[in-house]
C-alpha cells in the first residue's frame, strides 16, 4: 500500500508563523522530482510546536497543493490517545491517504499501552494508519511481538521503524507477515533495510534531494544493487550531515542555505552552533546544493 520514497517534510516558518508559500512551493517540487508521498507533522514537520489549527493547516495545505499526484500520510500522533485519535479523524476528513502515528512520548506506556493506543486510533478511522518506532524520542522501545500484534488489526498498514537495528525490523517482519509494510526510518539504512524486505523510506534527506533518494530506492526495489549501492555512497554523507545536530535542525538550515526557506525554528530546538553549520557547508557544497 504504502511503498517507495516518502519524505519527511519540514514546516516552514516566518516570523512565528507557518510560512504557507515556501510550503506550498516546497510540496511541488517534492512532487515534480518524484518521491511517492509526502509526510507533513511529524517529527521532521516540528509537530510538537505546533497548534492543533496550526498542525491542522499544514496537513490540509500539503494535500490540496499535492492534488492526488502522490500520497500523504499525515502525521497524527499524539502522547495523548484521545488527541492522536481526533488529529487522524481530520486527516481522514481532509483526504489524507494514511495517518503516521508515533509512539506515545513521555507517558512511557507499557507494552499493552501501546497495544490499546493504536487500536484505539485504528477503531475510530477508516484510512490505514502507519505505527512509527522511534525509542530514542519516545523512551520506549515497542517489542516486534507488540508491533505483530497491532499489526494483526484491521487498519494497520506498516511502521516506520526508526530503531536503528535491522536485528528488530527483521524480527518484525517475520512476525507481522508479508502485507505488513515495514519503511526505514533512519535514511542511512534504508539500503541495508530493503535487502531484508523493507519497501522504502520516509526520508529527512529527501527534503534536499528527493529525485536521488526516489531513484536509489526504485533502484533497491528493482533488484538493481549495485546502482542501489552506488546512490547509497554518494547520498551517505548528506544522510550522515541530517544528524549533527537535532532533527530538523540540519535539515531546515541546510534548505535555508539552499535559499528556500527562512533559517528559522521554533523554541526549543535553536540555531544551529556554527561549528556544525560550517561542517553541514562543506557537504552541501560537496554535493553541489550550495556554491562552494
Amino acid at each position: 500500500m504504502f511503498e517507495g520514497t516518502y519524505t519527511a517534510l519540514i514546516t516552514p516558518f516566518h516570523d512565528g508563523l507557518v510560512d504557507e508559500a515556501a510550503l506550498r512551493e516546497l510540496v511541488r517540487e517534492q512532487v515534480e522530482a518524484g518521491v511517492d508521498g509526502l509526510v507533513p507533522c511529524g517529527s521532521t514537520g516540528e509537530s510538537a510546536t505546533l497548534d492543533h489549527a496550526e498542525h491542522e493547516r499544514v496537513i490540509s495545505l500539503t494535500i490540496e497543493e499535492a492534488g492526488g499526484r502522490v500520497k500523504v500520510i499525515a502525521g497524527t500522533g499524539s502522547n495523548n490517545t484521545a488527541e492522536a485519535v481526533s488529529l487522524t479523524r481530520f486527516a481522514q476528513d481532509a483526504g489524507a491517504d494514511g495517518a503516521l502515528l508515533i509512539s506515545p512520548y513521555y507517558n512511557k506506556p507499557t507494552q499493552e499501552g501501546h497495544i490499546r493506543h493504536y487500536a484505539a486510533v485504528a477503531e475510530a478511522v477508516d484510512i490505514p494508519i502507519i505505527l512509527y518506532n522511534i525509542p530514542g524520542r519516545t523512551g520506549v522501545n515497542m517489542s516486534p511481538e507488540t508491533i505483530a500484534a497491532i499489526a494483526a488489526r484491521a487498519g494497520v498498514a506498516g511502521l516506520k521503524e526508526a530503531g536503528g537495528s535491522l536485528d528488530h525490523a527483521m524480527r518484525v517482519m517475520q512476525l507481522a507477515g508479508d502485507d505488513f509494510t515495514v519503511l526505514s526510518g533512519d535514511d542511512s539504512l534504508t539500503l541495508p533495510l530493503m535487502s531484508v524486505g523493507a519497501k522504502g523510506v520516509i526520508a529527512v534527506t529527501a527534503n534536499l534531494e528527493p529525485a536521488k533518494m526516489a531513484a536509489m530506492v526504485r533502484a533497491a526495489a528493482a533488484g538493481e544493487l549495485e546502482e542501489a549501492r552506488r546512490m547509497h555512497r554518494e547520498l551517505l554523507p548528506l544522510m550522515q550531515a541530517m544528524a549533527l545536530e537535532t532533527n530538523p535542525i540540519p535539515v531546515k538550515t541546510a534548505l535555508a542555505m539552499m535559499g528556500k526557506i527562512h533559517d528559522e525554528l521554533r523554541m526549543p530546538l535553536t540555531r544551529m552552533a556554527d561549528a556544525t553549520r560550517a561542517r553541514l557547508a562543506e557537504v552541501l557544497a560537496a554535493s553541489g546544493l550550495v556554491a562552494n
